[in-house]
């Protein structure tokens, strides 16, 4: 009998083991990429590692966490892919909650260690500039930009920021989305179309594009070296845009910018006017809008891809991902064949891997990340299959 007894519980010790090398997956910075996920179901960080040969995701074990110091939504990753930024609301539920910008360290093996809180009263959207020195936070209704540079450590020091302006028979604005120019390319910017490397300088002016969706317009602001927003003389209100817009992006070649109207259910595309043309009198890097383009229902996140050729929106009604083909000559959309494609119920957030390989949809009331491969140029999708993540992923990061 005690002979059964030990075999039963040598048994169950292999199960334990496989257990948990199932749930611990070996990941490598330099061999694998990596993929953040807030969950609000569980007030936690969930980390997978990417298989760059095929794309497969498993789930890196960080103990159930780590927690988030109130429910978190967006989260962004720095250039390196050493540190973590999510947003965060207090909630009862959260015991010791507070608002504001989560930090986390990324270690070596993949799991995520909280760094700091940094208060702030309504942050909606985030954004990093390519260099990762500075972050940029949209306050919400209180229409305010915060900037901070980044520090040691991830530390945030807040040197400024700006009021959102009022519009002319308009109401109190409300900070939305923004996007920041790239001064930093990475390599595949040699692939932009008109430019041949290495004749191609990157910019050193740095712009700040940010929505108010109850105005409905898009405002640009010059960054200065310190962090320091100037609104751009030429456009001291911003240009218009569609009804509610929800969601910004800049294209990594700095020639065309986009923004998602919610309510209109469209897209609107700007030219960039970086340099003087026929349509740009000055190249001080104001907007020139180019035209409107059908999207889903209820479009809000989008992201341009690192070769600057697609522009993929998040359709948060209809529960789909549109795609469309960027002009580069005038930034005109085209809307990909079989676009667009279906994602899980509840898609909230949208990143694209900076090699243009893979692109990942959180999807919040399904519990799970939509994955789609990329064929580059012209940069069409392929279903892959559903990564289940911890419930009510509010949010989504890859390196």
């Amino acid at each position: 009998m005690r002979t059964r007894f030990l075999w039963i519980l040598a048994i169950l010790a292999l199960v334990a083991i496989g257990f948990l090398m199932a749930c611990s997956t070996k990941y490598s910075a330099s061999s694998n990429g990596l993929v953040v996920v807030p969950s609000q179901g569980y007030a936690a960080m969930e980390t997978f590692s990417l298989d760059l040969s095929n794309g497969h995701l498993s789930q890196i074990n960080n103990g159930n966490g780590p927690p988030t110091n109130g429910l978190p939504t967006s989260v962004i990753l720095d250039p390196a892919g050493a540190f973590a930024y999510v947003i965060v609301y207090q909630n009862p539920a959260v015991i010791g909650s507070v608002t504001g910008i989560q930090t986390f360290q990324v270690a070596s093996d993949g799991k995520l260690a909280p760094i700091a809180t940094t208060p702030m009263t309504n942050p909606v959207a985030i954004a990093m500039d390519s260099a990762g020195k500075f972050l940029f936070v949209a306050n919400g209704n209180e229409g305010t930009v915060s900037v901070f540079s980044i520090g040691s450590n991830a530390s945030l020091n807040g040197v400024g920021g700006a009021t959102l302006p009022p519009q002319p028979g308009g109401q109190s604005p409300s900070a939305s989305a923004l996007a920041v120019t790239p001064t930093v390319f990475p390599p595949l910017y040699a692939y932009c179309s008109g430019f041949t490397p290495p004749a191609f300088t990157p910019p050193t002016t740095e712009i700040l594009y940010v929505t108010d969706s109850v105005n409905y317009v898009l405002l640009d602001y010059s960054v200065s070296s310190t962090g320091s927003l100037t609104p751009i003389p030429s456009q001291p209100t911003g240009v218009p845009t569609g009804t509610s817009p929800a969601g910004v992006a800049v294209d990594p070649c700095n020639r065309f910018a986009y923004v998602t109207n919610g309510k209109s259910n469209n897209v609107s595309a700007y030219t960039i006017c970086s340099v003087v043309s026929q349509s740009c009198q000055q190249a001080d890097y104001s907007l020139q809008a180019v035209a409107n383009y059908p999207a889903g229902d209820v479009p809000g996140p989008l992201a341009v891809d690192p070769y600057g050729n697609s522009l993929y929106v998040v359709n948060t009604g209809s529960n789909n991902l549109s795609g469309y083909q960027i002009s580069p000559t005038n930034g005109t959309l085209t809307a990909f064949s079989g676009a667009p494609v279906a994602t899980n119920s509840g898609p909230n957030s949208i990143a694209i891997r900076s090699d243009d390989t893979w692109i990942f949809v959180a999807n919040f009331n399904s519990g799970t990340l939509s994955q789609y491969a990329i064929t580059p140029r012209p940069g069409v999708l392929t279903v892959e299959p559903v990564i289940t993540t911890f419930n009510q992923p509010t949010g989504v990061a890859v390196k």
